[in-house]
């Protein structure tokens, strides 16, 4: 007994070593707001997905989620509502739909009709089955024991706000499409599951629902969007007599577009001004996709790879893109930035497509006109964020907002948080489009024109320090970033040219630098470590004027290049236009001269150097003060 007294000590001494080693660590860290971890924890049972919320109106966020103590998709997989009245801060009144000892229970979503009352719909493996036929391979025995995305889609009812739920559970009627024919039961049994979050259009409600045509390699291996749509549950009270219309007419539901792959799903829905329905979603393609409806879903435009108002095709893998239309009639776009075909060409594309969702990205949405009727053009993005483990994932965001003020949830599976989004960074987003100042903002170093060959360095920020705060004096990291903006021509593209120069004879500095292929590299080292990376090929021409942004952004560690107001997103050259840098880079300081174009054949007309690293937006801007 003695020795298991002992034992318990040194576990507890240990623990709080270890906990305030782990504050130590806390406190080395710069907070930055991108961070995922500076958000505000959503509490659930272990495994955490769809963090949804509406505004009850008792002045009350009521969020839906997804969890259980064990994985997605594990047995005791259920959904839980929960409420807070100070924006994320605290939660209470927490309501289980369904007992964890029961079937699974899962991917919920709520709306709120006008009288106050509250529907959630989810799916439900009402008749308990326990495997369902699949593909071998990757099953093995044929069979797929994961049975969280079949059964019936089910809704319950709350008229105090979230705070209880109705005992009775409502199945809603799904009309047969021809991929429920043709799965390993004929349709007998469906497979679908959802992440849409419902919405209201000309007095009918309308919940999203993808149906899935098999399981094998990547889990799903099909999969199709529909509309379930009622005309009187906004005012209907018998659950029992609410009418359901699958949407859109005919046998088929939204899918890639001609010649794409089978994955077609988790479609994101917004209304614009006119009632038009505008529609996106993943694909394996590389890309995301994007449709119009014109008469409330019942047809929609021939489905397209989402573009920018550029006409540049955007990037994206087999994730969660969302679109949300914001109180002042903009709209804002979650989605990951990289794909193309590398992707879509890679023989493992549908387990693949699934990494790399961090960082989370966002584009600004201004409604424009077109002939059909409104459409939305969108921005170049900015990163919204990330996490410092690259590996993290977060996905299945959400929009709030209150008091003038947007607030996104997302999770990693494993932690679900509410972020309070930067209004600042919002507003300059959606101002892309005519922004053509150059900005001051961190900008300390600027010469035009006749541009000499040595200029004096300014001092640049720090990355990482030692931190005078941890008992074992290790590395604080100041998240500090920097930008440099030029303007040149070149003459040729010969590989090696110098266009700025602050190293030191030992290397220690940064450079900006021809490469074989035709780009422009960024070049850092600290005397310990060094990283590089370059431009997308084919954007730099002989003799032509080129502005150019080189960022270094020491909060996710990423380098990204804008290139004539173009962000570099990889295009056909790599699945990534922007890269990593060392996340142990201690900074760029080098020389106290700055050598401009010393072997270079053209020349070089402007620099600006910024202390922080700029946003997209910015660069753009700046571009078009150039053109003037």
């Amino acid at each position: 007994m003695n020795g298991f007294n002992t034992l318990v000590q040194l576990a507890c001494i240990s623990l709080m070593i270890s906990t305030s080693h782990a504050a130590d660590i806390r406190r080395s860290y710069i907070p930055d707001t991108r961070n995922i971890q500076t958000g505000l924890v959503i509490p659930d049972l272990s495994y955490s997905d769809q963090p949804y919320i509406v505004k009850t109106d008792d002045n009350a966020w009521l969020c839906c989620l997804t969890t259980g103590a064990g994985h997605e998709g594990q047995s005791g997989q259920i959904v839980i509502t929960q409420r807070s009245l100070d924006q994320g801060k605290t939660w209470q009144d927490r309501v289980q739909l369904e007992p964890p000892d029961g079937p699974e229970a899962s991917y919920a979503v709520m709306l709120k009709v006008p009288s106050g009352r509250i529907y959630i719909f989810y799916n439900h493996n009402t008749d308990d089955i326990r495997r369902i036929k699949a593909d071998n391979p990757p099953y093995k025995d044929g069979w797929c024991r994961r049975v969280d995305s079949m059964g019936y889609f089910v809704f319950k009812y709350s008229d105090d706000h979230g705070k209880s739920w109705s005992e009775q559970r409502t199945p809603i009627p799904v009309r047969e499409f021809e991929i429920d024919r043709e799965n390993a039961y004929g349709g007998d049994i469906r497979f679908f599951w959802n992440v849409g979050k419902p919405f209201i259009l000309d007095s009918r409600g309308y919940v999203s629902l993808h149906k899935v045509g098999g399981f094998g390699e990547g889990f799903f291996t099909s999969n199709e969007g529909v509309l379930l749509m009622s005309d009187n549950i906004l005012t209907e009270i018998d659950p029992q007599k609410i009418r359901w219309q699958t949407l859109p007419d005919g046998d088929i539901g939204l899918r890639t577009p001609p010649g794409g792959g089978p994955i077609s799903a988790e479609q994101s829905y917004s209304v614009l001004s006119d009632g038009s329905i505008y529609c996106v979603y993943r694909s394996i393609d590389g890309h995301p996709v994007f449709t119009y409806s014109r008469d409330g879903g019942h047809t929609w435009d021939p489905p397209q790879y989402k573009r920018y108002a550029n006409g540049r095709l955007m990037k994206h893998p087999r994730a969660a893109n969302f679109a949300w239309r914001c109180e002042n009639g903009k709209f804002l776009y979650w989605f990951h930035n990289h794909g193309g075909r590398f992707i879509r060409e890679h023989p493992n594309r549908r387990s693949m497509a699934y990494q790399d969702r961090n960082p989370a990205w966002i584009c600004g949405g201004i409604e424009t006109d077109s002939p059909k009727g409104k459409i939305i053009k969108w921005t170049q993005p900015e990163i919204l964020l990330y996490d410092d483990d690259p590996y993290i994932r977060m996905s299945y965001p959400d929009l709030v907002q209150e008091d003038g003020n947007i607030f996104i949830t997302e999770t990693q599976k494993d932690i679900a948080r509410v972020h309070h989004l930067d209004n600042e960074l919002l507003e300059t987003l959606w101002n892309q489009f005519e922004l053509n100042e150059v900005t001051q903002k961190g900008l300390v170093l600027s010469e035009s024109k006749e541009v000499p060959k040595i200029l004096g360095m300014p001092k640049m920020p720090p990355f990482v320090v030692q931190s005078s705060e941890r008992k074992d004096h290790g590395s604080k990291d100041l998240r500090a970033g920097f930008s440099i903006d030029i303007w040149f021509k070149l003459e040729s593209l010969e590989p090696g040219q110098i266009l700025l120069d602050n190293r030191t004879p030992y290397g220690k500095g940064f450079a900006l630098q021809t490469t074989a292929k035709g780009s422009i590299e960024l070049v850092l080292s600290d005397g310990r470590t060094e990283s590089r990376w370059d431009c997308d090929p084919g954007l730099i021409r002989e003799n032509m004027r080129h502005h150019f942004v080189a960022t270094v952004d020491g909060g996710p560690k990423i380098i990204t290049f804008v290139v004539d107001g173009l962000l570099c997103d990889g295009d056909e050259y790599r699945q990534f236009g922007w890269g990593r840098f060392n996340p142990h880079f201690r900074g760029p300081t080098g020389s106290t001269k700055l050598r401009i174009a010393p072997d270079l054949n053209g020349e070089i007309t402007s620099v600006r150097i910024y202390s922080r690293a700029l946003l997209t937006t910015e660069a753009i801007g700046n571009y078009n003060a150039g053109r003037k």
